[in-house]
């Protein structure tokens, strides 16, 4: 191999396939869930917060850059991961003999680091993996009454396991209860990781549906709206109406345009987070029950619709942005052409004044034309005065009176050789 240059990500992208890999699980035992959306500045306060609990612990100091670690105390383990937009602490705690049904695995963990996560907390899960042979699936579905929260029940994993939820926030946490009827210690820690992913994913796409609820109150008004603003169009008499109606128009494209800078990110996170969530539940290959709807067949009735709403404020979203940039560009074309016509007006006007001073200008070159003759003629009859001895027998009055048409003539042929080059040279140029 050392013949060959590697490339320099070739280990780290091999490694990234085997990264974050679930964590095994001996039934029984307890699992808790925190996860903590990112705030300014999280990097660092996570990875020193971690630094902080491994030396509480006694625990070698944790590297934190890779986005996660396992840390094994003994009493309890902790498994730390960080994603894009939230950290996740999952704690594993083997249930021992003489605890109660109240325990968690959040006991043996240090109150006060626990309660310093950086971070706020969007998701909280307790999670109960039990054996059938001390706890009975049919045992706890005759407990469950049938007046109170709905109940999802399913058999997993080929019907190694069955899962037992109701997705309702009880003192601050959500609850699964796992019963182990043949799962390995892999399959039961992949069986949790997805339970987990599930929660997780779903909450943090329901991110978008507030959002959406805004959305949609601003493009129903938007809508109305724009709707006005067509009608202004069609009763725009000058072009000043025309242009009021533009600036108007422009106002709203901007606050639609700023309405999808800031929602198309949540919008599309959303998407990706349901697509999650529904890839793990058909991991999780459930069996239905009668009686009991599935995990699937819940997020079909209770996620599902959220998520529609979110996609469809989208295209409306992105639908009315279309609009009305077209129907500013109907505007902006309506607007040019009236400036055109102004224009037009203004040229015509333009080439009546240059036609006016044209012709006023032919009749100052007459007037030239009698005044450069009358001064020339002058100047002729000083010359003829100066040599009237030399032009004898006629006289000054006669030798002027001869110029005065062959200066006129000159005259008259000079300035019209100088509008033909004038003219030619307007003519070259166009």
């Amino acid at each position: 191999m050392s013949l060959f240059q590697s490339h320099p990500l070739r280990q780290t992208l091999s490694d990234e396939i085997h990264a974050r890999p679930p964590v095994a699980i001996d039934t029984p035992e307890l699992v808790t869930y925190l996860a903590f959306l990112h705030e300014a500045g999280n990097v660092e306060r996570e990875a020193q917060h971690l630094r902080l609990l491994a030396e509480q612990l006694g625990l070698p100091e944790p590297a934190t850059d890779t986005g996660h670690l396992f840390l094994d105390a003994g009493r309890f383990r902790l498994k730390w991961e960080r994603h894009n937009e939230f950290s996740s602490y999952t704690f594993f705690r083997r249930i021992q003999t003489g605890d109660s049904a109240e325990d968690n695995a959040l006991l043996d963990v240090p109150a006060a680091w626990r309660k310093a996560i950086p971070g706020q907390l969007i998701v909280a899960t307790h999670v109960e993996v039990r054996s059938v042979a001390e706890v009975a699936p049919d045992q706890v579905m005759a407990e469950l009454s049938p007046h109170g929260r709905q109940t999802v029940v399913a058999k997993v994993a080929d019907d190694a396991a069955w899962v037992f939820t109701d997705f309702q926030i009880v003192d601050g946490f959500s609850r699964f209860q796992v019963l182990d009827a043949s799962l390995t210690r892999r399959q039961a820690g992949r069986t949790v990781q997805r339970l987990l992913e599930i929660e997780t994913y779903r909450v943090i796409a329901l991110l978008a549906f507030p959002v959406a609820k805004e959305v949609g109150r601003l493009l129903s008004r938007a809508e109305d709206e724009l709707a006005d603003l067509m009608d202004s169009i069609g009763r725009a008499e000058s072009a000043e109406d025309e242009r009021a109606v533009l600036a108007r128009l422009t106002r709203l494209a901007a606050e639609v345009e700023r309405s999808v800078a800031h929602t198309t990110f949540r919008f599309g996170a959303a998407a990706a987070y349901y697509r999650l969530v529904t890839q793990r539940i058909e991991e999780l290959r459930e069996t239905r029950l009668t009686g009991f709807p599935t995990i699937g067949e819940f997020m079909a009735r209770r996620l599902t619709p959220a998520i529609d709403t979110c996609a469809t404020m989208s295209r409306r979203q992105e639908d009315l942005s279309g609009r009305i940039a077209r129907n500013s560009q109907l505007l902006r074309t309506r607007v040019d052409i009236e400036l055109q016509r102004q224009n037009q007006e203004l040229l015509a006007q333009m080439n009546r004044r240059a036609r006016l001073q044209l012709r006023l200008q032919e009749t100052v070159e007459g007037l030239s034309v009698v005044a450069i003759t009358y001064y020339g003629s002058q100047l002729v009859q000083y010359l003829a005065k100066g040599g009237k001895d030399y032009i004898a027998p006629a006289s000054p009055e006669v030798v002027t009176a001869v110029s005065i048409p062959l200066i006129a003539g000159l005259v008259a042929l000079g300035l019209r050789r100088m509008r033909r080059a004038l003219a030619a040279e307007e003519a070259a140029q166009h």
